[in-house]
């Protein structure tokens, strides 16, 4: 039988989207967080709830056609649909231009975690996924890779340089691509994924200000490994040191006890 959790960053994350419900038990998740050696299992409950928590997604349930925006965010579409052309695209072409694009793009921003080999970035692109491409003067400058499952499609990874910004090229991406999964597939929404634990995330505040996504309110669930659990209980009322602490430990250290923040928010 097909496990419903694949590894993630040295934990145990669904595979499917977040309004599946998780049919494990808590004993259950216990085994398997011992079976497959992580630190901690993450799930979620109560999808889309109506109540404001302390964690979401951000999605786009409502197709919306180009009348439908702000002026200028109409303005600003049609600059992109005139600067580069949107299309789906076979792996084989992010699999022979990707890893250049996503090393510029990986340069560009700050991040805690480290460079992928052309190896390992080339084995993250394995699985079933649809690929888009940006193409500015037919050479491709961008792409999206994205997850359809259980009538959902998630944005998971997008790559498009900063120098693009000026001439509109995420504005028509996500146009496109919104346009074609929810007025032409007609799936139940699109998502750009879970609220971000180590930073404000910009491109989720453009997409819910340009585009019209929101928040889709719901509970996270972490279950530690026995042998994790306490010192996360030892180290939590000290969470608030390690976020100026610059070593890659303690940055990764303050991702996991941020995150234990979110669940006991929520438990208040």
């Amino acid at each position: 039988m097909k496990s419903n959790w694949k590894k993630y960053n040295g934990s145990l994350i669904a595979k499917f989207p977040p309004h599946k419900i998780i049919k494990e038990n808590k004993i259950e998740i216990n085994q398997k967080i011992k079976e497959s050696d992580v630190l901690f299992a993450r799930w979620i409950t109560d999808f889309d709830s109506k109540s404001k928590t302390s964690f979401w997604y951000v999605i786009n349930d409502k197709h919306m056609e180009l009348c439908d925006y702000s002026s200028n965010t109409r303005n600003q579409i049609k600059k992109g649909l005139l600067n580069f052309s949107i299309k789906l695209v076979p792996s084989s072409v992010i699999l022979k231009n990707g890893y250049n694009i996503y090393q510029n793009v990986f340069r560009e921003y700050n991040s805690i975690l480290k460079i992928k080999s052309e190896a390992k970035y080339l084995e993250s692109l394995k699985g079933n996924y649809e690929f888009w491409g940006v193409f500015y003067k037919n050479k491709l400058v961008g792409y999206s890779q994205n997850k359809i499952k259980h009538n959902a499609c998630d944005y998971s990874t997008i790559k498009i340089s900063r120098k693009y910004n000026h001439k509109y090229a995420s504005y028509a991406l996500f146009f496109t691509m919104n346009s074609f999964y929810l007025k032409d597939k007609k799936l139940k929404y699109v998502s750009d994924g879970a609220r971000s634990i180590l930073h404000k995330s910009n491109i989720q505040d453009f997409l819910i200000k340009k585009f019209k996504f929101r928040r889709a309110y719901c509970l996270l669930n972490v279950m530690y490994h026995p042998h994790i659990k306490i010192f996360v209980e030892i180290l939590y009322p000290f969470r608030k040191i390690f976020n100026f602490l610059p070593f890659d430990f303690f940055r990764k250290l303050s991702i996991v006890l941020r995150q234990e923040a979110l669940v006991r928010n929520n438990l208040k």
